[in-house]
């Protein structure tokens, strides 16, 4: 019997190794991997710059604390911050500690500028945002609440891409933050209507609301930007990433305007290992691979000829959602069984909400590797269906 604790519902195969967009069996046996870790191994497996770059730093020093300066965490906030609005960066280990610490920033915001006026914390029905407890308040899922209630007072859900909720929701001008993901992962790739996004702007920019948008899965190229509010003409005021950000080294990172993140001063925060020497390394590989000429055009192009093969080859009942490599297909089956059925035929994908599962590919896949995870899925999904 395993010592593990038993809180994850694992399929039933292990990896030992894996090179570009395949993972490989102790016995050497090759499945495509069109899950990418959730979306962290956005550059393959084994990607040799980055491989080259941890073991360099490991050969060093791989951690030091906060207490010091790290030149590399310097020099990988100015390039987060030019690649996006310009704001400053605090390094965590995860995504659920990145979300938390802009609900700590959130709250700070309505306890100093409000005087404790503005408290609430709005977040969208379906939407995930980590599994720590002020994460998983924002969560407005009851199958991860369950067992964990009651949650903090603060938090307000209202249904997703629904204008009139949110105006409802914020009239009593006690709202400290706005918090949504553009597009819900977890949720099924559920996609932000435009016009909802821009009434969010709008209403944060009115009542001096923060708004914060949760890119920890989207973010990093797998929608074709660098960041998925890019694809919008809508820009956050607190923006929080993980994931792929070092490309399976855990990191997490708030990038934040200078009205929020000046309230996080010495003693309101901190991570022992955030940002420390092995991650930046693996992170200033990442985001410099990323913003190479023409990097995040072929993932657009890509996900172009992903979603037309989708379309063209499902039944005309299934829905193909996303953007870029960040693909939602919605089946009539239940997503666990489509992922196992594909795991049958040497393919990973990722299980989501509204019965949808989730195609994502590492971003320097090949066409070819592309289009044979894209048969093998088409045609799992006929067998299904006999």
């Amino acid at each position: 019997m395993s010592s593990l604790m038993s809180n994850y519902g694992r399929f039933k195969i292990s990896f030992a190794y894996g090179i570009g967009a395949k993972l490989y069996t102790s016995n050497n046996e090759a499945y495509l991997d069109f899950a990418s870790g959730i979306s962290v191994t956005n550059l393959g497996h084994n990607f040799k710059p980055l491989v080259d770059a941890i073991s360099l730093q490991a050969s060093k020093v791989m951690h030091t604390s906060n207490l010091y300066e790290i030149p590399m965490q310097e020099e990988l906030a100015d390039l987060i911050s030019k690649n996006s609005f310009n704001g400053k960066v605090f390094f965590c280990n995860s995504g659920a500690e990145a979300n938390e610490a802009a609900i700590k920033l959130a709250r700070l915001y309505g306890n100093t500028v409000h005087h404790g006026k503005k408290y609430k914390i709005i977040s969208m029905y379906n939407s995930f945002h980590g599994r720590t407890y002020a994460t998983m308040g924002a969560t407005a899922q009851e199958k991860i609440q369950k067992g964990f209630t009651p949650m903090p007072a603060y938090n307000q859900y209202i249904p997703f891409n629904d204008i009139e909720a949110l105006k409802s929701a914020v009239s009593l001008n006690d709202t400290a933050a706005i918090m949504l993901e553009l597009f819900q992962g977890e949720g099924g790739v559920m996609p932000v209507d435009i016009e909802f996004l821009k009434e969010v702007r709008r209403i944060c920019d009115e009542k001096d609301i923060l708004m914060i948008i949760d890119e920890v899965q989207t973010g990093y190229g797998r929608t074709g930007k660098l960041f998925a509010y890019q694809l919008f003409d809508v820009v956050p005021d607190i923006m929080t990433l993980s994931k792929s950000i070092a490309s399976g080294v855990p990191m997490g990172a708030v990038v934040a305007v200078e009205k929020a993140a000046s309230l996080f001063t010495p003693g309101t925060h901190g991570s022992t290992f955030g940002g420390n020497p092995l991650a930046c390394a693996a992170a200033l590989v990442v985001i410099k691979e990323m913003t190479k000429d023409g990097f995040l055009q072929s993932v657009k192009d890509k996900g172009a000829l992903l979603k037309d093969y989708l379309n063209k080859n499902l039944p005309d009942t299934y829905r193909v959602k996303g953007e870029g490599l960040l693909i939602g297909v919605k089946t009539p089956y239940q997503p666990k069984d489509v992922a196992e059925a594909c795991i049958k035929n040497h393919l990973l994908i990722i299980t989501a909400g509204n019965n949808s599962v989730r195609l994502y590919p590492p971003l320097n896949i090949s066409d070819e590797d592309l289009l044979k995870g894209a048969e093998i899925f088409v045609s799992t999904i006929k067998e299904l269906g006999k």
